[in-house]
């Protein structure tokens, strides 16, 4: 895809059916063909595209808001602290923080297997080969935020808080793990391109670079100082009738309740529809097995409170949770059950992965970790 030849606008209020907040893409119509063949982008990055072409004029009252110009997508190497983007599946506007390197387990790539025993085996998350893949700790736009949160929660990212209460938790609004290949970059000659919070805390304006934010000195210590609690480790993937589970664990740190150590993870999870029939989402069912040597069975409906619908319109949904042992290691997997719209059901599977706590003894950060 050339560089410069596409110009990204926000139009609100248009499309109610898909959402509030719809990206359009205008391009040279002799590119739209390959750049759909290069890239993966879903129907709400690309409601739209080439309405100046065919000479259709915007919706009477409605106003189109350039936000910059699409660069190469980068078949090699890695996007740079700074690099604008908009996310390929979700839509929202995002600056990247820095790159995780990660050891990505895909069963898809591999031949089918027998069915799993329900007794955990600790190499199982092993017996798929992993391959180093990056994804990019990120901030959101703001203002994206409120069109994306039926579909992808905006605050993810938690902490252990300082609190005697050891199921205490706190949230940083805005901040995201995006995979390499979900980042449509752009460029913008806007000082301030992202609305967030922590975006001039963390960069500043450089137009002499490329891209033309650089980190600030708060940014590396925020960096160093969380390390433990952000890094991004281990992402296991697994397809079941063309419904895509990713999920990547973290480990968060270990609190003390009852004379006992409760060690604690979050786990960020990812349904994506490849295909294009309609479905549901409609019960979760997890076997959690600790190291001390419990295994226990949790079965309920949907998933955070929602049963999210999976559409070729909107056909991802993304989600956090969180889950204790009181084992410093142990394993999850399961399966979700999918609705289709004639009432038929299947069961997607969730790739099994490990729980595994840190080597080090570094306690969790205390307060606002900034």
């Amino acid at each position: 895809m050339a560089a410069g030849y596409f110009r990204v606008g926000v139009q609100r209020g248009v499309r109610q059916e898909f959402t509030d907040s719809v990206i359009y893409i205008y391009a040279h119509l002799h590119l739209y063909r390959l750049s759909l063949s290069i890239t993966r982008i879903s129907e709400l990055a690309l409601i739209t595209l080439c309405m100046s072409f065919f000479g259709r004029s915007r919706p009477e009252g409605k106003v189109l808001e350039t936000v910059g110009i699409f660069e190469a997508l980068k078949q090699h190497g890695k996007y740079e602290t700074g690099q604008l983007f908009l996310h390929s599946v979700f839509g929202y506007r995002g600056i990247v923080l820095f790159p995780w390197h990660a050891r990505l387990y895909d069963r898809d790539v591999t031949p089918l297997a027998c069915e799993r025993p329900e007794t955990p085996d600790t190499s199982q998350s092993k017996e798929v080969k992993g391959k180093t893949h990056t994804y990019y700790q990120v901030l959101i736009d703001t203002r994206d935020c409120p069109h994306i949160s039926q579909r992808s929660q905006t605050e993810a990212v938690t902490f252990l808080a300082n609190h005697d209460d050891s199921r205490a938790l706190y949230a940083i609004p805005g901040l995201d793990y995006v995979s390499h290949e979900d980042i449509l970059p752009y460029n913008s000659t806007e000082h301030v391109p992202i609305q967030h919070e922590l975006f001039e805390r963390f960069l500043m304006f450089n137009p002499s670079k490329n891209p033309s934010f650089s980190a600030r000195d708060t940014l590396l210590a925020w960096q160093e100082k969380n390390h433990p609690w952000l890094e991004l480790s281990d992402v296991h993937r697994e397809t079941t009738e063309n419904i895509r589970v990713t999920v990547i664990p973290f480990y968060m740190g270990v609190r003390e309740a009852q004379n006992s150590n409760v060690y604690w993870w979050r786990y960020c999870i990812r349904l994506e529809n490849l295909g294009h029939e309609v479905v549901q989402l409609r019960e979760r069912h997890w076997r959690i097995f600790s190291l001390s040597g419990t295994l226990e069975t949790v079965r309920g409906r949907g998933v955070v409170g929602r049963e999210p619908v999976l559409s070729k319109e909107q056909p991802a949904f993304q989600y956090s949770s969180h889950v204790s042992l009181q084992a410093p290691s142990g394993h999850m997997w399961g399966t979700f059950r999918i609705e289709r719209t004639d009432g038929s059901h299947f069961d997607v599977r969730i790739p099994p992965f490990s729980l595994e706590s840190n080597k080090d003894d570094k306690a969790p950060p205390t307060g606002y970790p900034l």
